[in-house]
């Protein structure tokens, strides 16, 4: 993958990258030990209620500088991320206005180190990228793709293109409503069959995330290389739900799938990819995934 255009611009970025959490001391001490009681003498997980406090209680966690080497660690990495995800904007602003006559809202890009706070509650890098609806923020702590590489042999730019573009095509759906319509389906039909759903949402992102490769390319951002579809796919198998639980368990639970095989993640990366057609990304009512 080649750049032919990349914007560096930092309107929607935030970086918090050798920051580090610190309770505010408004809900703090005797207040924190008061909740934890409550939670214990209710049976639930005091950890748990002093995260959900801190999240509903405005000015509770702030974020400061603790650790000044590592203020600008993988540099690299975020300048590439950040052109990808201004990128990812452009394509959906030009799509939303062209093909569905609205304006797109873009989200805002988070970088991180270890762990951080969101609008949807605390994160460790352990959760890898993810995409807040809360805040319409996207979380990535860069190190992440070192373990991509490391850990799961997905090699190349195009790999860690993929993963910001597809977290950026769940913001998509959060525009278009779909994540909404979803998540309204919780609790009121059985777990295997809202996995079902999940994955459903997932394989959109993928497409979502081949799609803005196709339409960035168009759009003269990027120019597609030799190789750069291999290094996309590399990393669509290696975060199936088949491929990881082998790894974990060494057998599969498909009812417990949340993302999609690695087939299926390819295949819907590659549609995306060849087509650019977004008109071609529905996978809810799409027959092979009932």
């Amino acid at each position: 993958m080649k750049w032919i255009n990349r914007s560096d611009s930092q309107a929607n970025y935030e970086d918090r990258r050798g920051r580090g959490m610190k309770r505010g001391a408004a809900f703090g001490g005797v207040g924190m030990i008061i909740v934890a009681i409550i939670a214990l003498l209710l049976g639930k997980n005091p950890f748990q209620a002093i995260d959900m406090v801190n999240s509903v209680v405005p000015g509770q966690t702030s974020e400061e500088v603790v650790d000044q080497s590592r203020i600008n660690e993988n540099e690299d990495l975020k300048v590439f991320t950040l052109g990808v995800f201004n990128s990812a904007n452009d394509v959906w602003t030009e799509l939303f206005k062209k093909q569905m006559g609205e304006s797109y809202r873009p989200p805002t890009l988070v970088t991180f180190t270890d762990a951080t706070s969101s609008g949807c509650g605390h994160a460790s890098s352990a959760v890898g990228p993810f995409y807040c609806p809360a805040d319409e923020k996207v979380y990535i702590d860069l190190n992440f793709f070192h373990q991509l590489i490391r850990d799961y042999g997905a090699r190349g730019e195009m790999a860690i293109a993929y993963v910001t573009a597809h977290e950026v095509g769940h913001h998509v759906q959060k525009l278009l409503g779909i994540m909404d319509q979803v998540n309204q389906y919780r609790g009121r039909i059985s777990e295997a069959e809202f996995n079902r759903l999940m994955v459903k949402l997932e394989l959109q992102a993928d497409f979502f995330a081949g799609l803005w490769a196709n339409q960035a390319q168009r759009m003269n951002t990027i120019l597609i290389e030799d190789g750069d579809l291999e290094s996309a796919i590399s990393a669509t198998t290696a975060v199936g739900d088949d491929t990881l639980q082998k790894q974990a368990m060494g057998y599969t639970v498909p009812d417990s799938f949340t993302h999609g095989t690695a087939a299926q993640r390819t295949a819907w990366y590659k549609k995306g990819f060849l087509t650019g057609d977004v008109r071609q990304g529905d996978t809810f009512n799409d027959p092979s995934l009932r």
